[in-house]
């Protein structure tokens, strides 16, 4: 399978991805950051966000780094996030994806990080981290 070859970054922080309840108000420590992800369904209220943010007895699953799609992407461009999302689950590596309107983040468990960027060094993306 051919792959897009992208430029990644490494953001430098450790995520939490956290639940809320559907109706509860946002939080301030959700928006703290530079980088923040907020979504709201019928059914949950989920915050991604550095875990130094998030309040001791949250929701949440901790330990998780970023990957930045350096962007920004036409909406009409096909298979950028399959390019990344591929190789990782082909090696095993659990992520979790998400979305902007310029561009794509995967974020894989920091115990998987190393692993992650072999993985998709090998597949001729560059990667760089931010410290």
């Amino acid at each position: 399978m051919t792959h897009t070859m992208l430029n990644l970054t490494i953001l430098p922080e450790r995520f939490a991805i956290c639940k809320l309840d559907r109706e509860e108000r946002l939080p301030n420590w959700g928006q703290k950051a530079a980088f923040s992800s907020v979504t709201r369904t019928h059914d949950e209220l989920s915050i991604i966000c550095p875990e130094v943010h998030v309040p001791p007895g949250t929701i949440c699953e901790k330990g998780w780094r970023a990957f930045k799609f350096e962007g920004p992407f036409e909406f009409d461009l096909i298979g950028i996030l399959n390019s990344v999302t591929v190789p990782l689950a082909e090696a095993q590596i659990s992520i979790f994806a998400l979305s902007t309107y310029d561009t794509d983040y995967v974020l894989v468990k920091e115990a998987q990080l190393e692993a992650a960027i072999s993985v998709l060094s090998d597949c001729g993306h560059v990667i760089r981290q931010l410290t």
